[in-house]
């Protein structure tokens, strides 16, 4: 049964995510007057297809492993374009217009984050207290007097200046410890200092304000909240409290989350290139897979959220300047927005062997990592 409610949600997580992107894709081609030959969920042999009356065809393929949308395109050498159609031809179009054709995949993953997260604000959502554990012996939070019991209730990010002091009427609420993780993190990742407003056991304020430079470097095999000294009682869930918002301040504070978010996981996907951050957390299909079924058991919530997140992933994945990717493709329009002519036909073939070659090495190595996560002994 487990087996089953696993394959299902990963299943739907596919399904969700890439149709969003891919509709994305299709919406912004339409309204920018680009004719769609086909709109694909799925590679490989198709299942079921459906000829629309303006001639797009919807394909439903059987390796639900991504999808795609098939434009008119005069430099497709295996398309044949009547001149009654050449002005729906993808390739004639100004640039502006093919930016954000190629932009509105991503995008419109990014607007998918916002909008579950917003469903989830707008239902409530129960919250751990952001309540602190004695933080470890020679941590930050240690040195700096946090005893165990202490409850964060504000945050403000302090002046890239060491000597930057907190300004006591300027602290933002904080409602949960889920909402001063994402903190923590962009403040770590970003090398920010902070202040945090707390409340003690006896109902005290006091303000502990964490300097730049003693805030723990991001690095492979490291927990930076452990060096930091900042964690969470796992109190009992009587003990939360529900977050529940109307839909207009659900979609603000989804849409600050979703930005928080991007940020951190984009210092993240760049730490694998300094160093920062080890290629062992990359994950693949089953990795996938397992935190869909897992969050599924868990409830309709969990999954909901596990679906935001996964959107903001594949949102900042397609922007990776990589030919075969959004992003690759982005490039190739600021190269001929800054020299004034495109890149060749051949160039741009050269190019895509390399990035099929570099994503093909990406997925085996998420691959790998996934079997040694899931069948290693």
């Amino acid at each position: 049964m487990q087996a089953l409610i696993t394959l299902a949600a990963f299943l739907v997580t596919l399904g969700v995510l890439v149709s969003f992107h891919e509709y994305g894709h299709f919406l912004a081609a339409r309204l920018c007057g680009v004719k769609v030959l086909r709109f694909a969920l799925g590679f490989g042999r198709p299942l079921f297809t459906h000829r629309a009356s303006n001639g797009t065809e919807w394909v439903l393929a059987s390796i639900p492993l991504g999808g795609y949308v098939k434009l008119l395109d005069g430099r497709d050498s295996q398309q044949s374009i009547s001149s009654a159609d050449r002005p729906e031809s993808f390739d004639v179009k100004p640039l502006w217009q093919r930016s954000l054709i190629v932009a509105a995949g991503p995008f419109a993953n990014f607007l998918l984050a916002v909008i579950l997260f917003s469903v989830i604000y707008v239902s409530g959502v129960p919250q751990l207290p952001a309540r602190l554990q004695a933080p470890p012996e020679q941590s930050v939070a240690a040195k700096l007097g946090v005893v165990a019991g202490d409850q964060v209730i504000g945050w403000q990010s302090l002046s890239s200046d060491e000597g930057g002091a907190p300004i006591l009427e300027d602290f933002d609420p904080v409602p949960s410890w889920n909402a001063l993780r994402w903190l923590l993190l962009d403040a770590i990742t970003g090398e920010q200092g902070f202040a945090l407003e707390m409340q003690d056991v006896s109902g005290g304020r006091h303000v502990k304000s964490f300097k730049r430079g003693d805030l723990p470097q991001v690095a492979p095999e490291s927990d930076p909240f452990q060096a930091l000294g900042l964690l969470p009682v796992i109190s009992s869930p009587s003990e939360w409290k529900e977050l529940k918002l109307g839909p207009i301040d659900a979609l603000g504070f989804a849409s600050q989350r979703v930005f928080l978010i991007t940020k951190v996981s984009l210092r993240l996907m760049l730490g694998l290139f300094t160093g920062k951050t080890t290629l062992k957390q990359l994950g693949g299909p089953l990795s996938i897979a397992d935190m869909a079924g897992k969050s599924a058991q868990v409830g309709w919530q969990p999954f909901v959220a596990f679906l935001a997140l996964m959107s903001i992933s594949i949102g900042l994945l397609n922007l990776v300047p990589l030919p075969m990717l959004d992003g690759g493709q982005l490039l190739y329009d600021a190269w001929e927005l800054v020299v004034g002519k495109r890149i060749s036909l051949s160039m741009q073939e050269k190019l895509q062997k390399v990035g099929f070659l570099l994503l093909i090495s990406l997925s085996l190595l998420a691959l790998f990592n996934d079997l040694q996560r899931y069948l290693s002994p």
